[in-house]
């Protein structure tokens, strides 16, 4: 695939997975609209690509009006939209019991209305051109995650956006894909809200053990490519979604065990 002057939105592009995207798609030439909170990090992406190569927008994907003005700028720049890369999110960790009930309502607003929202005013674009429209998600999305109830529950949510709108448009030649990597190397854990709503700080995990931005970005550019489905990163990931089809109330001690075992859980152990 070709992908020099096929126009991409990236969302949450200033650091993590959303910034190796926007490089690794700058450099096969594509035009990169790239929408985040900080328009400096985005600025330090593209310093060494032409100007006419992309587009930075401060969003906030959280706010409908926002990702109306990221979808808008970047038609009147670029004149027709190929992708649409949804990847900006949000995590959180807390047991239910002792949330406050905002940190749900800020992941929703984040991972699943900031999808809906790019979704809905980049959708007439990508039925135009048949491109690919992607939401960057999780197993989190097909198995729930203890301490993790906002971010579960965003990514099933998305799941079911996502699968609805490739069932909707089945005959128009739209492209829907999942994509979930495992564990990544990124500070989305480092930003995770805890139960107060705070900021966690240091990741529970070993961060040089984990799938690199880069490698995940690699693997989501050959997916729409591909024009995959569902794109399930690790064996870990294949074998939590095919086996908890057949043995979930197995899967869901498994789960549990791995992460009642991660360092400060959250988890009371019965």
């Amino acid at each position: 695939m070709d992908w020099t002057k096929r126009v991409v939105l990236v969302t949450g592009a200033s650091s993590g997975i959303g910034e190796a995207l926007c490089r690794n798609l700058l450099q096969k030439g594509a035009y990169v609209a790239m929408a985040a909170r900080s328009e400096d990090k985005m600025k330090e992406i593209v310093k060494d690509f032409p100007e006419n190569q992309y587009l930075i927008k401060s969003t906030d994907v959280s706010k409908e009006d926002d990702c109306k003005a990221f979808v808008e700028a970047a038609v009147k720049k670029f004149e027709k939209i190929d992708a649409l890369i949804n990847n900006a999110g949000i995590s959180m960790r807390a047991i239910f019991e002792d949330l406050d009930i905002n940190v749900i309502r800020k992941l929703m607003d984040v991972n699943f209305w900031g999808t809906v929202h790019c979704t809905h005013f980049a959708f007439p674009y990508l039925l135009k051109s048949k491109g690919s429209l992607v939401g960057v998600s999780s197993t989190a999305g097909f198995q729930g995650l203890p301490a993790r109830t906002g971010y579960s529950s965003s990514k099933f949510a998305i799941h079911g956006f996502l699968n609805t709108i490739r069932v909707e448009t089945l005959k128009q030649g739209l492209h829907v894909m999942i994509a979930c990597p495992g564990f990544t190397a990124s500070n989305i854990r480092n930003t995770a809200l805890i139960a107060d709503g705070t900021v966690q700080g240091d990741t529970p995990l070993d961060e040089s053990k984990l799938m690199s931005s880069e490698e995940v970005a690699a693997r989501i550019i050959r997916g729409i490519e591909k024009r995959k489905r569902t794109l399930i990163m690790t064996m870990q990931g294949k074998l939590t979604v095919k086996i908890g089809k057949l043995f979930p109330k197995w899967v869901d001690s498994m789960v549990f065990n791995h992460m009642a075992n991660e360092n400060d859980s959250p988890l009371k152990k019965k």
